[in-house]
């Protein structure tokens, strides 16, 4: 019996490529197809690497081609598979473009000053000359109102590309947001992590920043929901690190540490602060009492391979100040200011060759509460 070339592609065309959804033919699968009386060559690809998939689609050829075309044909198949390269995945756009670094202030345990460290470290930067705001995305208790003296105040709308957007507060020349110019003072604020999440991004990407050379993030004390968001939301340059020096403070800022260098979140340290390092009473200006221990930020630091950015003492003018809604570091020429702006310095220094040696921080994709997560 003779049978034709176009035989053989009319039983093909029934065959359809394994996870492919179409026919041997739509998806040009078949490269060749030679007949040499009752023999038929053919040359195939497929996208299906298992060796599962090349014997089933051997099978069905022959079948299809004794069952429609010749009984006794000799069928010859030879399968090559060929895997399409994945496209890389595209990198998803800065959503706030106009800020060119923004520092995430963070601390494993509460009370250690970390939201005073960023008043003052905001002040600081406004002094040096930069462009600065912050974010205040401690949700449950947010304080850069009081510390900056605009409790009272409230974000005005502006409209930005034709959008209505959150002016920020600004005070000492700084840009401030926080969710307690949304809430009474006695309110608490009972949100789950997805409300309270839901909220951090209003605030984040509903507000007209302008252009700022740091935005500084003050996060909650430990490691949760607004942390994962944060990263998940925008691209943090680096983070800040807030402990004072006992042990119980140490443990929980290695954890902070832990999760910001965690290989699929990927932020660069960018150093520790000590905070109530030591403490001077006024009566006694030359002895220094460490109340909380001693250097524990500083070794803490040498052992995770970080830069020590400084330590600030325990003194009460600080709480004084940030209490009245005056940050320490606009007093000018006093110790406590050359601490933060020496800080300030610091931090710097290690932005600067944190943007020469390393790629810009990419958006995280949160897959899991565990911590898992993935690059966008």
């Amino acid at each position: 019996m003779e049978f034709k070339k176009q035989d053989i592609l009319n039983a093909l065309n029934t065959i359809t490529e394994p996870g492919a959804g179409k026919s041997l033919i739509e998806s040009e699968s078949v490269k060749n197809v030679v007949i040499f009386g009752k023999e038929v060559v053919i040359d195939i690809v497929i996208s299906n690497p298992t060796l599962q998939a090349k014997k089933k689609i051997e099978v069905e050829i022959m079948k299809v081609i004794h069952d429609l075309v010749y009984q006794k044909a000799i069928v010859k198949v030879n399968v090559k598979v060929e895997v399409p390269e994945k496209p890389e995945p595209q990198k998803k756009a800065n959503p706030l473009p106009n800020i060119k670094n923004i520092i995430a202030v963070a601390s494993g345990k509460g009370g250690v000053g970390k939201s005073t460290i960023t008043a003052n470290l905001a002040v600081s930067l406004s002094k040096m000359g930069f462009k600065v705001g912050i974010l205040d995305a401690d949700i449950y208790g947010p304080s850069m109102p009081i510390m900056f003296d605009v409790a009272l105040a409230k974000p005005l709308s502006v409209v930005e590309d034709g959008k209505s957007k959150m002016k920020p507060v600004e005070s000492y020349g700084i840009k401030i947001l926080s969710l307690g110019f949304f809430t009474d003072a006695n309110q608490a604020v009972i949100w789950r992590g997805a409300m309270a999440s839901k909220a951090l991004n209003q605030l984040l990407f509903d507000a007209a920043w302008g252009e700022l050379d740091f935005l500084l993030i003050d996060l909650p004390p430990g490691t949760g929901d607004i942390h994962l968001s944060i990263v998940q939301a925008i691209p943090v340059t680096g983070a800040v690190i807030v402990s004072t020096p006992q042990n119980i403070a140490l443990a929980d800022a290695r954890k902070g540490i832990a999760m910001f260098k965690q290989v699929n979140i990927n932020v660069p340290v960018l150093g520790l602060v000590e905070n109530m390092s030591y403490f001077t009473p006024a009566e006694l200006p030359d002895n220094k009492y460490y109340i909380f221990g001693k250097d524990g930020a500083k070794h803490l630091a040498e052992d995770e391979n970080t830069r020590f950015l400084g330590e600030i003492p325990l003194v009460q003018s600080i709480r004084e100040a940030g209490d009245v809604g005056h940050p320490i570091s606009l007093q000018n020429n006093t110790p406590l200011e050359a601490s933060f702006k020496q800080i300030a310095q610091n931090m710097i220094d290690e932005l600067v060759k944190r943007n020469e040696d390393l790629p810009p921080t990419e958006i995280v994709r949160i897959t899991t509460m565990a911590g898992c997560a993935t690059h966008k």
